[in-house]
């Protein structure tokens, strides 16, 4: 048998039964509060736990129970944030009318919320049926409900008094979830913090809702926005210990490192991998022409609550067009007071500095946006793009790769509601439709990929004209040149010149064909080097003397790098014929008559002691030599004589 987790959270006006329904439900009373026992409302969160059969009526039913972790919140107007706080991330709500009262404000209030949030199941429980008939109330219900996600919510008739209609709202509920796919693990847990307390012995104690990921005990995890690391003592849910949680579910984490007043409600404990928060967001903003706010539009650049989460935050809009958002919806920009830790396709809602109305909602388009960046056309074109499908993950590749031209594979759409399986997926067919190309750990669009290859290859060749001396560019020169193309996808870019007619040496790239030829301006130089290495090969004027000016230098560094002349030190230089006699003589006159002092060997080669002491010090550097003492042995007779099975 197996176990589904859900989360369903109580909506509803005030006074209308919620949490005496969940007590009746669960045998748990959501209200922990003394204020709330004195004066009987509910005026924060609470929570509750209900198991379910699996429906056997729904489509491929399996044998399964069904784990509810249910989160009752107030209903009156003064608590609507703490409300929100408790519908941002369920499976369904169970939306509670009383049949003597119908419908009301609230009640609408919270319809329009659960709408904004994208929550797309809904049960309605009508209560205090024992006090008069529920049918006149269950019908303008269903009449309510006309043209929004919940037009065809079950509807049943209750009564915590005398006990009717609790088993058909249990059924109700199994039914409605087990038709719903189990919570998305997308490998990116988030768990919304709506509680942190201290237990004595235990330490810091946060609970909510677990998205996207699961969390194993043990675990370091940080907690976002305060970029706070900490790891994961004990895991519970539903007061049942844990090693491992899954997304869906009612979880409390032990965090040991952390002291109470660091965590508190609206923060999200996470891993560190999935970036930070952000202070400045680009949204579709969402009115419902049913809001009693609607017929006011909302203005640019006014003052708005910003409810993400369990996050709440004073936040100012930017509309895109500049004219007030209408009933409808509209591209604009939330510039937060403080950062949340927000996702590509999150959902939101906005509500009025006063507190007193739900304003919109909406779906978070980018996180990683910027004032100026919003004001720029190509960043409006990439919203409207998205905007029109925000839950398509090829959408959303292809308009990131649109604005940005390139991104690495494991930063694309990162921060967001797709699991990396969707975006492999949806990268592999937009290259297969020739939409994108592939480069390493890189994509791109074909066009920015040809554009930046050019700039590259523009670059080299460039260089080759004007320096056609050089071997190839310096890549640290080349990547000064394109500074805006990132260092990952530079080098992808040289790897994919390497398979095209480029070839790579060390620090250099040039042209496969490229061979280094002397300009006519230093081929004169050039001679006159060559000209005066020659008449004393054995013991050439200094290096300063043979290459004066600029011209001569330039023609010297050729004729080093093409290996026409040897750069015995900075001082020294002889023709490459000159350096392999003299190397060959020295090993000559050692190997005939043993260990040989430098001026045994100046005398052997005829040449001075400026000339002999450098080209005895390079030949051991290159390990053909080792100094003993004053003398020199070759080196491979020394190794030889190391060992004394050789002696």
């Amino acid at each position: 048998m197996t176990t589904k987790n859900f989360i369903v959270a109580t909506a509803g006006h005030v006074d209308h039964g919620k949490s005496a329904l969940v007590k009746a439900l669960t045998g748990t009373d959501p209200d922990r509060l003394p204020e709330e026992k004195t004066r009987g409302i509910t005026l924060d969160l609470g929570f509750a736990h209900l198991e379910l059969p699996a429906s056997p009526s729904t489509t491929n039913y399996q044998r399964s129970t069904i784990s509810v972790g249910i989160v009752d919140v107030p209903g009156h107007e003064d608590f609507v944030k703490n409300m929100i706080a408790g519908v941002g991330s369920i499976d369904l709500a169970l939306l509670v009318v009383a049949a003597d009262d119908g419908w009301m404000p609230q009640t609408e209030e919270h319809l329009q919320i659960l709408t904004y949030l994208g929550v797309g199941r809904a049960v309605v429980a009508l209560t205090k049926t024992d006090l008069v008939d529920p049918t006149r109330t269950a019908a303008d219900v269903r009449k309510q409900l006309m043209g929004t996600p919940f037009e065809k919510a079950p509807i049943a008739e209750t009564s915590v008094v005398t006990g009717d209609g609790l088993e058909e709202l249990k059924s109700l509920l199994a039914r409605q979830l087990s038709s719903l796919s189990p919570p998305r693990d997308l490998g990116k847990p988030r768990l919304f913090v709506d509680r942190a307390f201290s237990l004595r012995g235990i330490g810091t104690v946060t609970t909510g809702t677990l998205v996207g990921g699961k969390l194993v005990r043990g675990q370091d995890v940080i907690v976002q926005p305060c970029n706070l690391p900490t790891r994961i003592r004990t895991i519970q849910s539903h007061n049942r210990e844990q090693t491992e949680i899954g997304a869906g579910t009612r979880t409390a984490l032990n965090l040991p490192d952390t002291a109470t007043g660091d965590i508190a409600r609206g923060d999200v404990v996470t891993v560190s991998t999935l970036g930070e928060a952000t202070n400045t967001i680009d949204v579709l903003v969402t009115r419902s022409i049913r809001a009693a706010s609607a017929a006011r539009p909302i203005k640019n650049n006014v003052s708005v609550y910003v409810h993400h989460g369990t996050a709440r935050v004073p936040a100012r809009i930017t509309i895109a067009g500049k004219n007030p958002v209408p009933a409808g919806a509209d591209l604009a920009q939330l510039r937060l007071e403080s950062p949340i830790f927000a996702f590509v396709g999150d959902r939101f809602v906005l509500r009025s500095p006063s507190e007193r109305q739900t304003l919109a909602g909406g779906v978070i388009l980018d996180v990683q946006t910027s004032r100026k960046k919003f004001r720029e056309l190509n960043q409006r074109e990439f919203l409207a793009a998205r905007a029109q499908s925000p839950n398509d993950a090829v959408v959303a590749v292809q308009s990131e790769l649109a604005r940005d031209g390139v991104r690495q594979d494991i930063d694309l759409l990162l921060r967001s509601n797709f699991s990396a399986r969707e975006i492999s997926a949806a990268i592999e067919q937009l290259l297969s439709s020739n939409a994108l190309v592939r480069h390493g750990d890189v994509v791109a669009q074909p066009a920015w990929w040809m554009k930046s290859r050019r700039r590259v290859i523009d670059a080299i060749a460039k260089e080759h004209a004007k320096h056609p001396q050089l071997g190839g560019l310096d890549l640290a020169q080349l990547r000064s040149e394109v500074l805006d193309i990132p260092t990952k996808v530079f080098d992808a870019l040289i790897v994919d010149l390497g398979r095209d007619g480029y070839t790579k040496t060390g620090n250099l790239i040039k042209q496969s064909g490229h061979r280094a030829v002397l300009p006519q301006n230093l081929a004169q130089a050039a001679n006159k080097i060559r000209r005066l290495i020659s008449e004393k090969p054995f013991d050439p004027p200094a290096r300063r003397q043979i290459a004066p000016g600029s011209p001569d230098r330039e023609a010297l560094k050729f004729l080093i790098e093409q290996r026409e002349i040897v750069e015995v030190d900075t001082d020294l230089v002889l023709s490459g014929k000159a350096f392999a006699a003299m190397k060959a003589a020295v090993a000559d006159f050692i190997s005939k008559n043993g260990p040989a002092t430098v001026s045994e060997l100046r005398q052997k080669l005829q040449t001075s002691r400026r000339t002999i002491v450098p080209l005895l010090e390079r030949l051991d550097r290159d390990g053909v030599t080792r100094r003993l003492g004053d003398r020199r042995s070759l080196v491979h007779e020394i190794v030889g004589r190391a060992n004394p099975a050789l002696d």
